[in-house]
């Protein structure tokens, strides 16, 4: 485990010579390269900034209307049967909009319930396992100018599902 430590400690010091290095033998100028990358990155920013304020907000007029818990008291009964307690519906639902707001209900749950409790554990896992989809493909696709996205969102609640019932399922293994 020593190794690992070290390794790392060296290895990002080593890539960023590697980089500048590459660029100064292939005669870029790599400081104004980096001045204009770092410039185009502010004006993504600029550009997805209205997406993220409008999911933020929108996400928060939800949890605070306590339209998350409704929605968890009335899909309760069906999850519960599940394995997936009542309680972890809004976040399951929050998660895929905005993982900062999904933090802030985990840790209502851990205070709640406990980490060390199924929900706890369910939680945890749950919260490594899914992705902020929505969130994800708005700022990706606009950032990227994708007007046809196929199959992303399919694809995206499917492994949503996936790594919901893999949190289950794991959860379950470690109670």
């Amino acid at each position: 485990m020593q190794i690992l430590t070290h390794l790392s400690d060296i290895l990002i010091p080593a890539i960023i010579f590697l980089v500048v290095g590459y660029g100064l033998v292939s005669r870029i100028k790599v400081y104004e390269t980096f001045l204009k990358g770092a410039k185009d990155g502010l004006g993504v920013v600029v550009d997805i900034m209205p997406t993220l304020i409008g999911l933020m907000v929108g996400v928060g007029v939800l949890r605070a209307s306590g339209f998350f818990e409704l929605l968890g008291s009335l899909l309760g009964p069906l999850t519960e049967s599940m394995g997936l307690p009542a309680q972890l519906v809004p976040l399951l639902i929050v998660k895929l909009f905005s993982s900062s707001a999904a933090t802030g209900l985990v840790l209502d749950i851990f205070k709640t319930y406990g980490p060390d409790s199924y929900a706890g554990m369910v939680t945890s896992i749950l919260m490594s396992c899914t992705e902020t989809v929505f969130y994800t493909m708005s700022v990706y696709f606009l950032a990227a100018k994708v007007t046809k996205t196929r199959f992303t969102l399919s694809g995206a609640l499917i492994s949503t599902l996936a790594g919901t019932v893999a949190s289950i399922f794991l959860a379950g293994r470690m109670m």
